[in-house]
């Protein structure tokens, strides 16, 4: 929780270009500096991320973290850090295990335990903890890694403990007016037996979906029948021994604990709107958020915990540093993106290309800057000679599988560059290399040239004997584009040279990958040339022509 002080913690040019700043964090972080403007703030302003661990942690679980810490930032700024805030990261692990995850192991095990809360259903990786709690245990450990301020909260604990017991005793009061909510969202036949409140089987353990056959206010209870022997129960609403539907029960938070900003998936907007309505009818107020959109696996299809398509959390940072991950989070969050391998090349390189920007630019800028969020508005320094997507090509090319065969042709293109001196670019390397052995390499096709490609190769190889050694990227660049510039098949006429002649189809740069890489794209091929080497190149072209790489 941030600290109040009447001495300003943000310089006058900061916090005015924040009042004026368009990026998204902003813009959402002034819905809660509005939601206060006639009545001044509370004591502290409660920013809530739900977490279903049903299913292993995924990104799109840390996405919602990280989207609602920049807004809190930016709230922060906003309000020049006089007014505390608090992020409480809160798990329904009080929710029943409705099925078995297609991506754990022990699914026998599980399956004895569906219907039961998954505090209390056994760990299938047997570490002694309940299902929910090993599962809340690693987002805990993924979020303690990127170092967000935050708060968990356990719904078993909240029932239990009875911080909820106020506000469950107003929904039972309130029953009805939450069932006229409720209901016409419900198709027929749900409607027919739908009951906010899921008592927990005093004899099984499980969380039943039953009708409600009586209330009883003075009591605090509810009375329900086992629709399989028959046998009545009565049950107290507090304390733990039932739970809610998880719309009511969302609602219920919301009022329970004054919850002022929570954002929430494109799939929930409606239920956003009936949390809402419940949340107005126990006597709170709802939290400001937006909708985001969803994360898409390669497939295009909506990534889900329980099926673990898509990336794990731990599959991306495998192959890619954390603040890439982030960067991914920050943009564009009101647009449906893949959440694939193939996104992440690209994705730490905008990141390390947003970084270099930072410090060039005016607080305007700097505010909009991916960057500035990311690192809560303390961007770190970091030169990087090398592009990720060059390193990849350089362990494409070389067939590295150590980090020193990489460095090799890193120190003799950037003289004085070390791994002690950039240890930001080694450990690229080594995401490089690892990415390279796991997607690239497997998926490597040559292909042979036609007469015309072979010709525009022995013309490249001709003009880059020609060149002095140590060309940089650009130079050698330009001495591509005059090669294809020759040949009709290469020439866009729709394009202009420097000359005013045609300028340069894509088809050109797409062959050289294909032929010489067995890959369909890449960075410019100068700089790859620049990097790899001049002499190294006109090797890999003879073998594309003599066909040893197709070998």
């Amino acid at each position: 929780m941030t600290s109040s002080s009447n001495a300003s913690s943000f310089s006058p040019d900061l916090l005015n270009a924040a009042a004026e700043s368009k990026a998204w964090p902003f813009e959402e972080a002034r819905k809660i500096v509005k939601r206060y403007e006639k009545t001044g703030f509370p004591e502290r302003v409660l920013f809530e991320t739900g977490y279903g661990p049903s299913g292993l942690p995924h990104i799109g679980t840390f996405g919602e973290v990280a989207r609602t810490t920049m807004v809190r930032h930016a709230f922060q700024v906003l309000t020049d850090n006089k007014v505390p805030t608090k992020l409480l990261c809160f798990s329904d692990d009080m929710d029943g295990l409705r099925k078995v995850p297609d991506n754990v192991p022990n699914q026998e095990l599980l399956r004895e335990h569906l219907g039961k809360p998954l505090s209390e259903v056994p760990d299938p990786f047997l570490s002694g903890q309940s299902f929910g709690a090993a599962n809340n245990a690693r987002l805990r450990a993924f979020l303690d890694r990127f170092g967000f301020d935050y708060e968990f909260a356990s719904s078993t604990e909240y029932y239990r403990s009875g911080r909820f017991d106020a506000t469950l005793l107003k929904v039972l009061e309130r029953y009805d007016e939450v069932m006229a909510i409720m209901l016409p969202s419900l198709r027929e036949e749900r409607s027919k037996t739908y009951s906010p409140f899921l008592p927990i089987h005093p004899k099984t353990g499980v969380v039943m979906q039953v009708p409600i056959e009586e209330r009883k206010l003075d009591a605090g209870t509810v009375v329900w029948r086992d629709p399989e022997t028959g046998e009545a129960f009565e049950t107290p609403v507090t304390g733990g021994h039932l739970k809610l539907q998880w719309k009511p029960d969302w609602a219920m938070r919301w009022a329970a604990l004054g919850v002022d900003y929570e954002m929430a998936g494109k799939d929930l907007i409606d239920s956003v709107k009936l949390g809402g309505e419940i949340c107005k009818v126990l006597g709170g107020r709802p939290p400001e958020g937006f909708n985001y959109e969803l994360f898409l696996d390669e497939h295009g299809q909506k990534i889900s915990k329980s099926k673990g398509n898509g990336l794990t959390i731990d599959e991306w940072l495998s192959y890619a540093p954390t603040e890439s991950l982030s960067l991914y989070m920050f943009q564009k969050p009101k647009t449906a993106k893949k959440l694939y391998f193939d996104v992440i090349p690209r994705a730490v390189d905008e990141y390390y290309t947003f970084l270099s920007a930072y410090n060039r630019q005016d607080w305007s800028n700097k505010l909009g800057n991916p960057v500035w969020h990311l690192h809560n508005g303390n961007p770190p320094a970091i030169e990087l000679p090398v592009p990720f997507a060059l390193l990849l090509n350089l362990a494409s090319a070389s067939n590295a599988s150590e980090k020193s065969v990489m460095w090799g042709f890193i120190s003799r293109y950037a003289p004085g560059v070390t791994a002690e001196t950039h240890p930001e670019l080694d450990r690229l390397t080594e995401y490089a290399i690892r990415y390279f052995d796991d997607f690239v390499k497997p998926a490597k096709k040559f292909r042979e040239p036609d007469e015309v490609e072979r010709q525009a190769l022995e013309a490249v190889a001709a003009k880059l004997e020609e060149l002095p050694a140590g060309s940089d990227g650009e130079v050698i660049q330009n001495a591509l584009l005059d090669v294809a510039r020759g040949i009709e098949r290469y020439q866009d006429h729709t394009k202009k040279s420097p000359s005013g002649g045609p300028g340069v189809s894509v088809s050109f740069f797409q062959m050289l990958y294909e032929v010489l890489l067995g890959q369909e794209r890449g960075p410019r091929f100068g700089s790859f040339v620049a990097l790899y080497g001049i002499e190294e190149s006109l090797a890999l072209i003879a073998q594309a022509l003599s066909g040893e790489l197709r070998a």
